[in-house]
C-alpha cells in the first residue's frame, strides 16, 4: 500500500474528483508534512430529498425490470467501483468522497409510493428496490425508509426484487416472509470478494463477506427466495474467486447466481485507478489491462447487451465458468417469476403497514 494524503479512514474513494458541471476547482497539495495518523475522518450527513416521485423507469434489456426505487441518493457503503457515483455530480457534489458522505434520504417515499399505486391507470409490474444505491446502507437503521416501502408493498401485495450488499436485510425478515408467502419478493445478495481485507478497503462500510453469506442462509431458512450476485467481477483481482463465492452461497441456500462485470464510467475510472495505486500498486497495470480487454479497449462500455457482461474471450471465459458452476450446483434451474396477480388497493381505513412499522 502507498500513502496518499487524500485518503480518509473508512472511505472507499481516495479523493473527491472535480464536479464536471462546475468551473471552479480545488486541489490537494502535499507539502511534505503529511502523516497517516493526521488524516481526518469524514462524517456522514443526511439531507431530506424532497422528490415528487419515487419510481424510476428504464427500457434497458440488460436488467429484468422496468421500474425501480432508490430510497437514498449516495451510498455510505463507499464501494469504490460503484457505477452510481457519477450521478452525484448532478446535485453539485463530487462522485468521490461526497458520494459516500453527503447522502439524501427520500423520507416521503412511502407516501409517494402509495399515491403511485392508487392511480387508477396503474398496472402492477415488478419493482426493483436498490437498483442504483443500496437500500440497506447504514443510514437505513435510523431512517427505516426501505422498511416502510416494504410495508407498502405488503399492504398492496405488490412484487418487489431487492439487491443489497448488506446483511441488515434480515432486519426485515418479518415483512419478507409475508411477501414470500405470496411469491412477491426475491433478494439478491451481492458479493464481490470473500477476502476480508480486500472488502474492507474496496467496500469499507458494506457488510463483511461472511455476514452476507449468513444473510443468504437466514433468508433461505425462512423461505425467502435468495440468490448471489457476483458483482462486480474485477479481472485480475477478484475473478479467481467466482466459483468459491457461488459455491459458498449455494451451500447456504442460494437458488440463483448471476455475474456482473465491472465497468468504470466517467469519474469512476480515475477513482478506481487511484484505489488500485493506493492499495495494490503492483497489480494496477495488470488489472486495468484486463478490464480494457473485456471492454473492447476503453475501461467502460455503455452499449446495451455489453455493459453488464463485457465482451471478448476473457469475458466469455468468465461466463462459461459461471454457467459450469451453476450447472454443477443446480442453480438457475428456473427463471424467478414474481406474481402480479395479488395486487390490490386496500381500504384506506385499514393498512397492514401499521402492523410492521
Amino acid at each position: 500500500m502507498t500513502s496518499d494524503p487524500r485518503a480518509k479512514k473508512g472511505r472507499g474513494a481516495i479523493y473527491n474528483p472535480h464536479n464536471r458541471f462546475q468551473q471552479v476547482h480545488s486541489e490537494v497539495f502535499d507539502d511534505g508534512w503529511y502523516r497517516d495518523e493526521d488524516a481526518p475522518t469524514l462524517q456522514t450527513t443526511v439531507t431530506e430529498d424532497r422528490a415528487k416521485s419515487i419510481v424510476a423507469h428504464n427500457q434497458s434489456p440488460d436488467v429484468p425490470f422496468e421500474s425501480s426505487i432508490n430510497p437514498y441518493k449516495g451510498c455510505e457503503h463507499g464501494c469504490v467501483y460503484c457505477y452510481a457515483r457519477p450521478s452525484h455530480a448532478y446535485w453539485g457534489l463530487s462522485p468521490g468522497q461526497d458520494f459516500e458522505t453527503k447522502l439524501f434520504a427520500k423520507r416521503k417515499g412511502p407516501e409517494l409510493l402509495r399515491a403511485y399505486f392508487n392511480r387508477a391507470s396503474y398496472k402492477p409490474q415488478v419493482i426493483a428496490l436498490g437498483a442504483n444505491t443500496d437500500p440497506y446502507q447504514p443510514i437505513e437503521r435510523q431512517e427505516r425508509i426501505t422498511r416502510e416501502l416494504l410495508g407498502v408493498m405488503l399492504t398492496y401485495q405488490h412484487p418487489v426484487m431487492i439487491t443489497t450488499k448488506s446483511a441488515n436485510v434480515v432486519r426485515d425478515l418479518d415483512l419478507l416472509v409475508e411477501l414470500a408467502k405470496l411469491n412477491l419478493v426475491s433478494v439478491g445478495i451481492s458479493v464481490t470478494t470473500l477476502d476480508g481485507q480486500t472488502a474492507r478497503s474496496m467496500e469499507p462500510r458494506a457488510s463483511a463477506p461472511f455476514r452476507r453469506l449468513d444473510a443468504i442462509q437466514r433468508l433461505a431458512q425462512v423461505g425467502v427466495p435468495v440468490g448471489v450476485m457476483v458483482a462486480p467481477i474485477i479481472p485480475g483481482l477478484t475473478d479467481w474467486e467466482l466459483e468459491r463465492i457461488v459455491t459458498q452461497a449455494a451451500q447456504r441456500g442460494a437458488q440463483f447466481a448471476a455475474p456482473i462485470m465491472i465497468r468504470l464510467p466517467l469519474e469512476v475510472k480515475p477513482l478506481f485507478e487511484a484505489w488500485l495505486e493506493h492499495w495494490v500498486p503492483d497489480r494496477k497495470k495488470h488489472v486495468l489491462s484486463l478490464i480494457s480487454q473485456v471492454r473492447s479497449g476503453p475501461l467502460n462500455t455503455s452499449e446495451f447487451h455489453e455493459r453488464m457482461k463485457g465482451t471478448g474471450s476473457y469475458a466469455d471465459l468468465i461466463h462459461q465458468r459461471m454457467n459450469l458452476i451453476c450447472q454443477k450446483l443446480g442453480l438457475n434451474k428456473k427463471r424467478m417469476e414474481l406474481s402480479c396477480d395479488h395486487f390490490r388497493r386496500p381500504d384506506q381505513n385499514t393498512s397492514q403497514l401499521e402492523l410492521f412499522t
